[in-house]
């Protein structure tokens, strides 16, 4: 009787946990980080682009008129967990970006602490926040929020090309 018990306890603390439990998805979190990039596969590397689609294929869904795609599992990117993710275009940039779960101020730290490096170009304007890191020629890390945002979501993203 005490075992069955012990172990309705284990099942109900491992559903309560696992969830908290995401591991970063490092393919994912390369293409956002600008450390691959599916522009440069375009040309190049056409193996490495068939399996990121095929990754996104099974690992993601997405209703019908909307721009993203959502985890089927949790998981993270720099720590962070992943709401969303846009994997080619997002209003006037292209590139790869997610949507997490964070404010733009622990979406930045954790980027920092990620890259080793700081996000020194910031901006505020236009209810807008922004910082941004040119990382190569047409790699810019961008992380982005609405200012006073209060659902706590924070884009961060890889932009190949960027309009303001």
């Amino acid at each position: 009787m005490k075992i069955a018990s012990l172990a309705g306890v284990l099942v109900v603390l491992q559903a309560a946990i696992a969830p908290a439990l995401a591991a970063d998805d490092l393919s994912i979190e390369r293409l956002a980080t600008c450390q691959d990039s599916w522009l440069d596969w375009k040309k190049s590397n056409s193996v490495q682009l068939k399996q990121v689609g095929e990754h996104l294929r099974s690992d993601f869904s997405q209703k019908e008129s909307v721009p993203y795609l959502v985890p089927r599992a949790n998981m993270t990117v720099a720590g962070l967990r992943v709401a969303q993710v846009f994997p080619d275009s997002l209003g006037m940039g292209v590139g790869f970006s997610v949507g997490v779960d964070a404010t733009f101020d622990q979406a930045r730290r954790s980027l920092e602490k990620t890259l080793g490096k700081p996000l020194t170009k910031c901006e505020v304007g236009d209810n807008m926040r922004t910082c941004a890191l040119e990382i190569a020629e047409k790699r810019t890390l961008m992380v982005m929020a609405e200012d006073n945002a209060k659902n706590g979501t924070t884009l961060l993203g890889c932009y190949y090309y960027y309009e303001k």
